[in-house]
């Protein structure tokens, strides 16, 4: 092994006990874990280079070193390819989609909340953007003589429902023509594609049909994608790795504002799994916090994003695993 394969086994070495003691390393621990066969003092000195190096950083006089973000940055680059999760949460895993049922966000909900447990960290579930889908069916369900229920029937999985009042002397039969009218126009394509309904001679039905069409377009228009949070309390039991209370209050803030997330995501969504480290992160609130995310496919196009945030001193390759597999699975749960 020349100085600098073993430059890198001290990195590593480094990072894993980080990662799993948050406590500074010492030489001496390095020489332990790490198999090189080569003496503290060796260990010593190459701990100085990669200080020097900007890797590693000692944080206090006679501490041991931690990584710095450059150093998380190699460790998760050469370090953290792909690999399957351990049989237990993936066994769990396999459970919970063998099971999975219900309204898409219901599934997405619980989707996130695994996604927290097999991590320890907080998960995100972008749902998918609704202007996406194509129409499967259109329904409009009368709830009372004054309100009906719109529901439609998305490609991708996602079921979109709106009340929409109307005249009480609207008959069921002129609801039921405006039903079969959009039926027509919007089945298998994407709403924002389609024109407003032609005129058929009757106008209850045809003012029916134009307002229905004219609302799906308001919510099917982009940005709309909804955000799942599982794990949020994680952030909140891991304030001592942020550099002040506060950092955890602004990152639980951003969290609560959906489209701050959904905006910073969407420009990964046909990226992979993809890693993003304190300062990488554009947001400020998530510039002391590392992101895992992964596209999940759904008929062939990325649908959505998933992940997990939490502090730079993250279980990097468990949550790589478990954002790749939870990822696939939830796209072939929802492709069918």
């Amino acid at each position: 092994m020349d100085a600098a394969d073993r430059r890198a086994a001290v990195l590593r070495a480094i990072v894993e006990e980080y990662i799993g003691s948050a406590q500074p390393v010492a030489s001496q621990t390095v020489a332990q874990v790490a198999g090189l066969g080569v003496s503290s003092a060796t260990v010593r000195n190459d701990m100085h280079h990669l200080e020097e190096e900007g890797y590693i950083v000692q944080p206090h006089t006679s501490a041991g070193r931690i990584p710095t973000e450059r150093g998380y940055r190699y460790f998760v680059d050469h370090f953290t390819s792909p690999t399957a999760l351990p049989a237990g949460p993936r066994r769990a895993v396999t459970e919970f989609f063998a099971t999975a049922q219900g309204a898409l966000e219901d599934l997405l909900t619980e989707t996130s909340q695994l996604l927290a447990r097999l991590t320890s960290r907080t998960a995100v579930v972008v749902g998918p953007s609704p202007e996406q889908g194509r129409v499967r069916s259109v329904h409009l369900v009368r709830l009372h003589d004054d309100l009906l229920l719109v529901v439609l029937v998305l490609s991708n999985g996602a079921v979109d429902k709106t009340t929409l009042p109307v005249p009480p002397t609207l008959g069921d039969d002129q609801v039921a023509r405006a039903e079969h009218l959009l039926g027509r126009l919007l089945t298998d394509h994407r709403v924002a594609e389609v024109a407003a309904p032609n005129e058929t001679g009757e106008p209850d039905v045809d003012r029916l049909a134009t307002r229905v069409h004219a609302v799906l377009v308001e919510r099917h228009r982009p940005g709309r994608e909804p955000l799942y949070v599982g794990g949020a309390s994680h952030l909140a039991a891991e304030s001592d790795a942020f550099s002040t209370e506060d950092s955890v209050a602004r990152l639980l803030e951003v969290l609560e504002h959906q489209v701050v997330v959904v905006a910073l995501v969407r420009e990964l969504l046909d990226a992979g799994v993809t890693v993003r480290i304190g300062s990488e992160n554009e947001v400020e609130a998530l510039r002391e916090c590392s992101l895992v995310l992964a596209p999940y496919i759904v008929e062939g196009r990325a649908a959505g994003t998933l992940g997990v945030l939490g502090p730079t001193r993250m279980d990097y390759r468990r949550a790589v695993a478990a954002v790749g597999t939870v990822s696939e699975r939830l796209g072939s749960v929802l492709s069918g």
